[in-house]
């Protein structure tokens, strides 16, 4: 299933085919997940609570079991590996998703970030990057930001 979904991706954003609606479904959650484990991996020392954090986010987003969650966030693994930029990913979001949904992915994306009470550089760059591409506005964006601190761990009470 991993290598059917990740060759349905790539057809999809070469815009060689014409996708299902579970074709569109499976590669909206595709690149949702590419971009939360992009934040995970941003950090040099990725933790579990970054990955469980990816997991809880998508599994919020996404009406999927626990097995479909596995295979999804290891097929975004792979594919973020390996990816070049993220326009594919915020393409097919803006052509998808409502401004209301764009902005509910940054706020997962954050999440994941403070997941380990400690905001690397990298998590504040890439998450401002792809909030761009995304066309959140920058008062969405913090907002989205300042939502997420609020609702991090209370046991990781400083957050930088």
């Amino acid at each position: 299933m991993l290598r059917t979904l990740k060759d349905l991706f790539n057809t999809f954003t070469a815009a060689a085919a014409s996708p299902s609606p579970l074709e569109l479904e499976n590669a909206l959650q595709l690149a949702t997940a590419v971009l939360l484990v992009e934040v995970m991996r941003a950090d040099p020392a990725i933790e579990v609570v970054e990955r469980n954090a990816v997991v809880t986010a998508l599994r919020q987003k996404f009406a999927l079991d626990e097995v479909e969650l596995i295979r999804l966030v290891a097929l975004a693994e792979q594919t973020a590996s390996s990816a070049s930029d993220y326009h594919a990913f915020t393409s097919i979001l803006n052509d998808h998703f409502t401004q209301a949904q764009k902005i509910l992915i940054v706020e997962s994306m954050w999440q994941v970030a403070y997941a380990d009470a400690h905001l690397d550089a990298n998590e504040n760059h890439l998450i401002s990057k792809i909030a761009g591409l995304l066309h959140v506005t920058h008062g969405e964006y913090i907002g989205a930001k300042m939502r997420a601190k609020e609702n991090s761990s209370p046991s990781h009470p400083t957050l930088h």
